[in-house]
């Protein structure tokens, strides 16, 4: 058994449901199994987005995030069911519970995925009877299909649970990385964007080998210390480890100011917010991370200081955004007295790459609409620089 397990390194699984809110919609009625699914709007209004869908879907062409009208005329026979996150909420504890079985060495990265350490399971079997256990398990128990990616880091792990689904179990070393991984375009490795894909290929950095022979100048100048990283990555290289508690930290960017005089105007404090939003989000987007918690403090001239806090069902990142809710949670709180210190804190951070939106229909019609425009303006200031594009209200 020892031939499976390396005497230094470490074996990891990911963990990644195949189509997980259809396939917790099949579990629940049976009768939708076999069937094209979506899970989307009311399927009445042509205005529904959908969410995610079926493999039998997918065949016929239905993607994420498509118009509903589209879906159904590629698909007329499609059957549409609305999201009940409570119910995939539940589905996504019972399965962590499953792994938890196995090992507790077990780290959510979102509601449906996650990376399991067996490196100390050896009595249970190999690393691929370990996951055919995992996999069988979430299928008599759950009634819920998984892929799982066998690797010695958690990059790689990722990278296996890709390559087959549904039901998929893919066993990835580094000695396979330039014969499997090299020859695939750079978009397609887990980390990589379509934005970020663009800033590779404009200084000619086309495949995922192309990324791991790249000059390390170059991938600075083009992505900061994130290039350095990447090029780690696509030469197999990863030394995070599974950590059960990186969900919980409280990991936290914010930003204060200490006013030049004490103000008891809305309208000037709520200003002070907007620039303080900005200044928060541009940190967490150079960090890589998003926000569910938006917190703000308020110290009055007499140094009384409070600090209040919201949790959010969705990560956030925009400036605008953080500006929403630290303005309701000022507009709540402020007792009217002058203010001598205003904050605003993001805490409970999520990777960019791992964040997961718990999407409700509004929300994800919202961003499936903005979302083209936010691509062409990140373009045009990407080639002609940030101030190429101003809001009105920024023109003096």
């Amino acid at each position: 058994m020892q031939q499976f397990y390396p005497k230094k390194g470490r074996v990891i699984l990911h963990v990644d449901m195949n189509s997980f809110f259809a396939s917790v919609e099949m579990a629940y009625d049976p009768s939708l199994k076999g069937k094209p699914l979506a899970i989307a709007g009311d399927e009445k209004q042509r205005r529904g987005i959908v969410v995610t869908c079926s493999y039998e879907a997918r065949k016929f062409g239905v993607k994420t995030p498509m118009p509903l009208w589209e879906a159904k005329k590629l698909c007329p026979e499609l059957t549409v069911r609305k999201p009940n996150f409570d119910r995939y909420r539940k589905a996504s504890q019972a399965m962590f519970e499953v792994l938890r079985n196995i090992s507790d060495l077990v780290e959510p990265v979102s509601i449906d995925e996650g990376y399991i350490d067996i490196t100390a399971c050896q009595e249970l079997g190999n690393p691929m009877e370990i996951a055919d256990r995992i996999q069988r398990s979430l299928l008599n128990q759950l009634d819920l299909p998984c892929s799982i990616g066998i690797a010695p880091n958690k990059f790689l792990a990722k990278m296996a649970s890709d390559m087959k689904k549904p039901l998929g179990i893919t066993i990835l070393r580094k000695r396979d990385v330039p014969h499997i991984l090299w020859p695939l375009p750079v978009v397609e490795m887990h980390g990589i964007g379509e934005k970020t894909a663009m800033k590779l290929e404009a200084i000619h950095i086309h495949t995922i080998g192309d990324l791991a022979r790249a000059n390390d100048i170059q991938l600075r100048a083009s992505l900061g210390i994130r290039g350095l990283q990447l090029k780690e990555r696509a030469n197999g290289r990863d030394t995070r480890a599974v950590d059960p508690e990186a969900a919980a930290e409280n990991k936290s960017v914010g930003n204060s100011v200490t006013l030049p005089k004490d103000l008891a105007i809305q309208a000037e404090l709520l200003s002070v917010l907007d620039k303080l939003s900005k200044s928060v989000s541009e940190r967490m987007k150079r960090k890589g991370y998003l926000t569910m918690n938006v917190a703000i403090t308020i110290r009055y001239k007499d140094r009384k200081t409070i600090t209040r806090g919201r949790k959010l069902r969705n990560p956030l990142i925009k400036a605008e955004d953080i500006f929403r809710e630290a303005k309701s949670l000022f507009i709540v709180n402020w007792n009217g007295d002058p203010v001598r210190l205003l904050g605003i804190t993001g805490m409970d951070l999520v990777e960019e790459d791992q964040a997961y939106e718990q999407l409700n229909l509004f929300t994800f019609e919202k961003a499936a609409k903005s979302e083209p425009l936010h691509e062409v303006i990140n373009q045009l200031r990407d080639k002609y620089g940030k101030s190429v594009l101003k809001r009105g209200k920024d023109i003096k």
